[in-house]
């Protein structure tokens, strides 16, 4: 394939990316953009194996044989709740890649630079693999996290400032002398010491975050695992990569800026770490007044059956449950029996960005009647019961009546205005900012524990009933 026609296709390749993204933006969109995602690799990938450069078909075909099994298997084994584990690992492997390929270009015998452009290739090669490592560990270290094989627990070591401190020194004495380095031979030394280095504070960097900042984690990892890209470009001189690459980065970074507004945190304060626990351990802030009133399956029928604005608040405790079918069916009948149901999402509600309209849509939760926080929180005090499926946090007042709260300023959907709110938990645990949530004892608020599955069964079988 000649070059202009490369160049076409990954112009074209471009250009679907770019729809792709704005299809995902809506979930009306989102399988659209889905398809415009996969349609642009595919040019990307049959450009790249066409061009004049690549000579050896057979190691390229067996990589996409092995790569795309393990897609297929990976697409049709994991479950849902499983996604924001998922989306972790393929971080990831995208870190790693970017490791491979610089360590790779950095050793190829046929490529030679001098003078500036030795410099420029020296640095590019330099940040995609600190960027690709930093990116591989800490991603491994948010699938331990999200998969719980790692505790959820933020690990603050004594004086972890200066750790990093110490690291980042480290990293740019590495970095002046591996572009001084007048070989390759020497060259590998530094880039060896920085590679141990960005490894190690991939780990300490995410294992200082807790569990309640694992949204922005997991979009910050995208984030980083779009620049590694976009520097492997630059080294490869591919310009598809670069754009691609700038495109994951920006919406990445976009999108943790998003979350932490959402969550009233700054983005360096999620990096120091330190937000969260395991979700087990209560901190309150003031002390609960009053009693927890609990309800039964029964009696959360008859509410839902005499109400005639319902509005449910999707958490991470849906998600455990695997209960988002019976979310639907509970949906399906109040609508048979004229009741306006809607659903109201948080931005950092569960494990990643999106995961609840992500469980919503496998359930064929209709998209009209989903709605974000900005859109739906005004309409909590026209409701008659607004009912809360395992979330925590981002329903806990405290964020507006407790300055002293540790979640004081998180903007949070106030369920406590309807008429009645019911909160379905399994116990009286805090959320996984590890504080006590006063909802629990307002005269309004009702408690309905128990799995969420099987006490939306038992709640569904009485209104048919």
């Amino acid at each position: 394939m000649g070059e202009g026609l490369i160049a076409a296709a990954y112009l074209i390749a471009t250009m679907l990316f770019i729809l792709s993204l704005g299809g995902l933006s809506h979930p009306e969109t989102a399988r659209r953009g889905n398809l415009f995602g996969m349609i642009g690799m595919a040019f990307a990938v049959a450009a790249t194996i066409l061009s004049p450069q690549v000579s050896l078909y057979l190691p390229i075909f067996l990589a996409m044989v092995v790569g795309g099994s393990i897609g297929i298997t990976a697409a049709t084994r994991v479950k849902m709740t499983q996604m924001p584990e998922l989306v972790a690992i393929m971080h990831s492997l995208v870190g790693l890649a970017a490791v491979l390929v610089g360590l790779a270009n950095y050793i190829d015998p046929t490529a030679y630079y001098d003078g500036p452009a030795r410099t420029v290739h020296g640095v590019e090669i330099y940040l995609g693999i600190l960027i690709g490592a930093v990116t591989f560990t800490g991603s491994v270290i948010a699938f331990g996290k999200l998969s719980g094989r790692i505790t959820g627990k933020p690990l603050l070591l004594p004086g972890r400032h200066t750790i990093n401190f110490v690291i980042l020194v480290g990293v740019i004495l590495a970095g002046s002398w591996f572009i001084g380095a007048r070989s390759h031979e020497e060259g590998m030394i530094p880039l060896g010491i920085m590679i141990v280095l960005a490894l190690l504070f991939g780990i300490h960097m995410v294992m200082a975050i807790g569990g309640a900042d694992m949204p922005v984690v997991i979009s910050m990892l995208n984030s980083y695992s779009g620049w590694a890209a976009s520097a492997t470009g630059f080294m490869l001189g591919n310009d598809l990569l670069i754009v691609t690459g700038a495109l994951v980065g920006s919406s990445g970074a976009i999108l943790s800026y998003i979350m932490c507004r959402a969550m009233n945190r700054h983005f360096l304060s999620v990096i120091a770490g330190g937000f969260g626990t395991e979700g087990g351990a209560v901190v309150a802030s003031q002390a609960p007044a009053g009693d927890v009133i609990p309800i039964t399956a029964q009696q959360t029928a008859e509410l839902l059956r005499r109400a005639k604005n319902v509005i449910i608040v999707p958490g991470y405790g849906m998600a455990v449950a695997q209960a988002q079918h019976s979310v639907y069916e509970l949906t399906t009948l109040l609508k048979e029996k004229n009741v306006n149901v809607r659903f109201a999402i948080h931005p950092v509600a569960g494990r990643m960005p999106g995961h609840m309209n992500v469980l919503l849509a496998e359930a064929h939760v209709p998209y009209d009647i989903v709605f974000e926080m900005d859109e739906i929180n005004k309409d909590f005090p026209d409701s008659d019961v607004a009912m809360v499926i395992g979330a925590n946090d981002i329903v806990n007042p405290s964020a507006m009546e407790d300055p002293k709260s540790p979640i004081a300023g998180m903007p949070v959907l106030e369920v406590w205005k309807a008429k009645t709110s019911i909160v379905m938990k399994r116990s009286m645990s805090s959320g996984y900012a590890g504080v006590d949530n006063p909802l629990f004892y307002k005269a309004n608020n009702r408690m309905l524990f128990g799995d969420a599955k099987k006490m939306l069964d038992e709640v569904i079988a009485a209104l048919k009933s």
